[in-house]
């Protein structure tokens, strides 16, 4: 798999290569209220229209009055209509019905967008589309953009696309197709707070935006470095999320040598570096 593009399963079922396939909205969409049809009869041009679908579910057409659609797929008020139409007017009936207004299950676009909220889509709509609907991204826009679809049988996935791979890889496969119900949700970068306190150069609270992980040498280094008389050790005092505090001590001289892992920093750690004695 690419770098970049990720599908996280929420429940088994539904596989990558359905969904980066899915170049258009699927057939088996329901049709529902507010979505707007068109209507083609060869053979009768006055029931060459389009409607919009009533709370109630139905369309009003010339010569047969309110016709029943939610629920329905496409394929099968197309039957329907050829049926209806064979029995009252032609022996012969080609009919095509298309949904052009996907009203009824509208594309949300949220987080870190100049205008969030939900988008009815007209045909073929791909994600930079329903971003570029949205008012495009803000500055506050972080790496990732997170697309999560509901299939018809309850099933859902999540699908991750890296920013960058979207806007400067020339590659399609990035511009994935969106379809009705799906929620874009581009995450802004997160803000995280450490404080430092101690044998540090500019001691104090550092503020992060980033949606990269923070370590501690990262830390120390915004933090100016240790000063000659910092200890090696040094204290990581943490607030858990059930209001525990707990204290991670590490050794900075085996960290900075690649003997000991970087530790990951979480928002609002605490960073202590007491004075060496030695």
């Amino acid at each position: 798999m690419r770098r970049g593009l990720h599908f996280l399963p929420l429940f088994c079922g539904l596989v990558l290569s359905r969904a980066l396939s899915a170049q258009e909205v699927p057939s088996e969409y329901p049709i529902g209220a507010k979505d707007l049809l068109e209507i083609r009869v060869l053979e009768i041009p006055d029931l060459n229209v389009e409607r919009r679908v009533s709370e109630g579910g139905t369309i009003a057409l010339p010569l047969i009055g309110e016709f029943p659609v939610s629920g329905l797929t496409p394929s099968q008020a197309r039957t329907k209509l050829e049926t209806l139409l064979k029995e009252k007017y032609v022996n012969r009936a080609n009919v095509s019905v298309i949904v052009k207004e996907y009203a009824s299950r509208p594309v949300s676009v949220v987080g870190a967008v100049h205008k969030p909220g939900s988008l009815t889509i007209s045909g073929r709509w791909s994600l930079l589309q329903a971003i570029s609907a949205a008012g495009g991204m803000t500055e506050v826009a972080g790496k990732k953009i997170y697309v999560l679809r509901k299939a018809e049988n309850g099933l859902s996935d999540t699908l991750e696309v890296d920013t960058d791979e979207l806007f400067h890889d020339a590659n399609s496969i990035w511009n994935v197709p969106i379809v009705p119900g799906d929620v874009v949700n581009v995450a802004p970068r997160k803000s995280i707070r450490i404080f430092c306190i101690g044998q540090l150069k500019s001691p104090g609270a550092l503020d992060f935006s980033t949606d990269d992980r923070i370590t501690l040498l990262s830390v120390i280094a915004r933090a100016g470095g240790p000063t000659d008389r910092a200890s090696s050790k040094i204290r990581i005092k943490r607030r858990t999320p059930d209001g525990k505090d707990t204290e991670i001590v590490v050794n900075y001289s085996r960290i900075l040598s690649g003997k000991d892992r970087d530790p990951i920093l979480e928002p609002n750690d605490v960073v202590i570096v007491k004075e060496s004695f030695f």
